[in-house]
């Protein structure tokens, strides 16, 4: 990930984090807990693709666990976030066009379903039976209600955020495929092929024939 974009995913990650911990986590709403974080990793990854995705889930999941009042193991929901900002990533949209809403809150909705079913199965194996009480089928509901609510107020912005100070990377790999490199190397490669063609060696020969 370029040097500009972690201080960008640094801020939209605390402010995240601390919208998290002081405000939706003291809502006590019923069921699942509004994902302020997972909806930070989506934007950032849907501009950074699945590698910065990755490295922003997992700084953003592992600053959750160790934030308080954590009650649950550390790395679990780095391992969460990590594996949701890859595969967010790999949905990027092509060529820098920007997604539609629809197709945004698919991507959403996917990760809401994915995070918690599997931040239940990473509890599960290691001694967590909180989702029982409460019930998965109810807190897959509530997180993708919850999650798709907030969506189009917290992605379309974090989206914002980074293709402007954290310089698309889209834009640069077009930059990268057709931009002023490749296109000296290419016109250099012309007018060395045009210099060394059949018309240019037929000159040579005319003009040592015309030497005494």
């Amino acid at each position: 990930m370029r040097l500009a974009r972690i201080p960008v995913s640094a801020v939209l990650i605390l402010l995240g984090l601390l919208l998290q911990v002081s405000v939706f986590g003291r809502l006590q709403l019923p069921g699942a807990t509004p994902d302020i974080l997972l909806l930070v990793v989506v934007g950032l990854a849907m501009v950074y693709g699945p590698t910065g995705g990755c490295l922003v889930g997992f700084a953003a999941g592992l600053l959750a666990d160790l934030a308080p009042p954590s009650d649950h193991a550390i790395g679990r929901y780095a391992l969460v976030l990590c594996l949701m900002g890859y595969a967010a990533g790999l949905l990027r949209p092509e060529h820098g066009r920007q997604r539609s809403v629809s197709s945004s809150l698919l991507v959403v909705a996917g990760a809401a379903i994915a995070s918690t079913l599997l931040y239940a199965m990473v509890g599960a194996l290691v001694g967590d039976t909180a989702a029982r009480h409460v019930g998965l089928g109810q807190l897959v509901f509530t997180a993708l209600l919850y999650d798709l609510l907030l969506a189009p107020f917290v992605v379309p912005v974090v989206m914002l955020v980074a293709r402007r100070f954290g310089k698309d990377p889209l834009a640069v790999a077009d930059d990268d495929e057709g931009g002023p490199g490749l296109g000296t190397l290419a016109r250099y490669r012309t007018t060395r092929d045009a210099g060394n063609g059949p018309a240019y060696k037929k000159k040579r020969l005319l003009g040592a024939g015309k030497r005494p």
